[in-house]
């Protein structure tokens, strides 16, 4: 057997060897196995990274199989939102005590995207493969939904098949949390992935695009826990009025419709975006929604609140 086929065969033989998953909430139990997992995962990273892995038909399969059995699991419904009933972050976030070992598959899950050819990998890399991994941005932990936005991100730029597909299912993802739920961990993220995804879309923007603001971008003003994204969802509906300014006064209709009336601090991140919108309004879109803005802002100034 040349070398080539044997470092093949080692590479697909190491990643069988980690789909089996080890139970890390006891730092004791299986502690040899655990350490001989996590060491082999850091090779697996070093000769990916090093350009030396060639992604044949079988290695593909073998890291979409072994990253599945590892990162795929049903949050227990304790661990689940538990940060999102406020409207700030000011809980303290929950760490999962198997993040060693994530953290590795999902470094060699990045490097695999980055370097596999798109047509290749798509067999794996497929519909079922990126809807769980859009279940796991409800994760609590944030190192974990740092790493998807990453990942989410580069087969979004890299897969472009699957665009059309990634912006419906989380379009589903927000009207989930919007009308059904309003808890979810992973909201901010997923916007701050759309806030570029936005930004490169091509003009005249797509109805597709404009349904998406319209149904999914302006109801996610109206969820307490909207402070906790507040700040990725401006940029998106910034973004939106940059590509067309013609969006401007149905965006502010929008803003007006779900203005809160007993929350101050909520309404005052809603000043805050409405003041960013105003800076790119024309005097044409501003007269169209000028009397109701108007009434909004005498609401405002007869409030007790000192901001």
């Amino acid at each position: 057997m040349s070398q080539t086929c044997r470092s093949k065969t080692f590479f697909v033989s190491k990643l069988n060897l980690c789909c089996e998953v080890s139970d890390c909430s006891d730092p004791d139990k299986n502690a040899v196995q655990q350490d001989l997992k996590h060491q082999v995962l850091i090779d697996l990273v070093d000769f990916v990274s090093s350009g030396s892995a060639k992604f044949t038909e079988p290695a593909i399969a073998a890291i979409c199989k072994m990253c599945a059995n590892n990162l795929f699991r049903v949050f227990p419904p304790k661990y689940r939102s538990v940060n999102t009933g406020g409207e700030t972050e000011d809980e303290e976030p929950m760490f999962d005590p198997a993040w060693s070992h994530l953290q590795s598959v999902y470094d060699l899950l990045l490097r695999f995207v980055s370097s596999v050819d798109a047509k290749a990998a798509k067999k794996h890399v497929d519909h079922a493969f990126i809807l769980r991994l859009l279940e796991l941005f409800d994760s609590v932990d944030p190192r974990e939904r740092d790493c998807l936005k990453t990942i989410l991100h580069r087969i979004y730029g890299k897969f472009m098949v699957h665009r059309p597909f990634i912006r419906k299912a989380v379009s589903n993802i927000i009207y989930h949390f919007v009308f059904e739920t309003e808890r979810h961990n992973g909201i901010a993220e997923l916007l701050e992935i759309f806030g570029s995804v936005i930004s490169g879309f091509a003009l005249p923007l797509k109805e597709e695009h404009k349904i998406f603001l319209w149904r999914a971008l302006i109801p996610l003003h109206k969820p307490k826990s909207v402070g906790i994204y507040h700040q990725q969802l401006t940029y998106c509906v910034v973004q939106f009025i940059e590509k067309d300014p013609r969006l401007t006064s149905p965006v502010i209709k929008g803003l007006l419709k779900y203005w809160p009336v007993t929350n101050s601090q909520k309404e005052l991140m809603f000043i805050s975006e409405l003041e960013e919108i105003l800076e790119m309004t024309g005097m044409d879109e501003f007269q169209k929604i000028m009397v109701p803005l108007f009434r909004r802002i005498r609401c405002c100034l007869n409030s007790s609140h000192y901001q």
